[in-house]
């Protein structure tokens, strides 16, 4: 029985036997000291069963699923609360969305992004999108992709919200600190967010997914940072048609990774020509290089940079490595996305 309710039957009770004794024994000043006491003692116990669902409701440190109702369907997340982040407030969180045809406990096991959420004491929220089979083969509503929830039109930037909302009120989270990141079909909704909702994160950091959202309709400049390889088999850095998904007929298309990072750049008004700060190669024999181009002196202090890779697949840099490689092409460590888009995420805030 809901704590209210059960306060409610109590007083009632109370009322009963207060009324009882002052018709047969106490004097009316005893019966009003008795009458306060009693008042006391029940509104302790009403904020202590409060108190109690209160705490119920908080995260402590570790792995957590919640759940919340949105649009008329049952939606989920992992949350990953590091064990310091328990004693802190105004804890930054970064959204992690997994790729087509995956789930979030998919993506938090393939990204290794909890060891970096331990390290900088930030939580990482892996979200559940939406499919036909229950919990798996799951997609986003991204724009034009992907399957399941682009054709039945679910509200992907919504459910966001609303989970942001619903973290708010069980961990004390920095609602200036909300970063996205996400591969493949994850990292075109990290984008859509930030072409949609940029009220509600402050940048994003997708890996091998461009934005197939068509309008960029945010109100601010937003940071981005993307992370794509000019040799991905399947989100083709050059744009067009990727291959089609496994075991069925289904393409993709994808947009050309230069022009995408175009729009951005002339959406936050920086400078036409990035500047290289960066470059990587690998000391073994697998040809690896990783280069990151800047482009600065952006509107609100915002910047947006591109890490170009050269010999992985279509892969999480610095995730588990040897995953899936005769789909996904070759793992490579040349880089580790989760350092890159931390110490790109902690240096804005809305």
């Amino acid at each position: 029985m809901p704590p209210v309710c059960f306060t409610a039957q109590r007083m009632s009770f109370a009322s009963a036997f207060l009324l009882g004794i002052r018709q047969k024994i106490l004097p009316a000043q005893s019966f009003e000291e008795l009458s306060a006491l009693i008042a006391l003692l029940l509104l302790a116990g009403s904020l202590g069963s409060a108190n109690a669902a209160e705490l119920a409701h908080q995260l402590s440190s570790g792995d957590h699923t919640i759940t919340l109702s949105h649009g008329g369907r049952e939606r989920s997340a992992i949350v990953h609360v590091p064990s310091r982040a328990v004693e802190m407030r105004n804890i930054p969180v970064v959204m992690n969305f997994h790729g087509g045809g995956g789930h979030a406990s998919n993506e938090q096991e393939y990204s290794l992004m909890d060891r970096a959420a331990d390290r900088e004491n930030f939580v990482a929220v892996y979200p559940n999108g939406t499919g036909r089979f229950g919990k798996r083969l799951l997609t986003w509503n991204a724009g034009t992709c992907c399957a399941y929830s682009v054709i039945n039109n679910v509200d992907d930037v919504g459910f966001i919200r609303a989970l942001v909302a619903d973290l708010a009120e069980r961990i004390p989270i920095d609602r200036r600190r909300v970063y996205a990141t996400g591969l493949s079909n994850g990292g075109m909704m990290a984008h859509r967010l930030a072409a949609e909702a940029a009220d509600l994160i402050a940048a994003i950091a997708p890996v091998a997914g461009g934005m197939v959202f068509p309008a960029i309709t945010a109100a601010r400049s937003v940071p981005v940072m993307h992370l794509h390889s000019v040799d991905d088999p399947r989100a083709l850095y050059t744009g067009g048609l990727g291959p089609p998904f496994p075991m069925t007929k289904s393409h993709v298309f994808h947009p050309n990774i230069d022009q995408m990072i175009a729009r951005w750049v002339k959406h936050d008004g920086c400078a036409a020509q990035p500047a290289v700060t960066e470059r990587r190669a690998d000391s073994d024999t697998r040809g690896h290089t990783a280069t990151r181009y800047v482009y600065s002196n952006c509107r609100d202090g915002a910047e947006v940079s591109l890490w170009k890779l050269t010999g992985a697949g279509h892969v999480w840099p610095g995730g588990k490595q040897k995953f899936m490689e005769r789909l996904l092409g070759p793992s490579t460590d040349i880089i580790d996305a989760n350092t890159e888009m931390w110490n790109f995420f902690k240096r804005f805030s809305l």
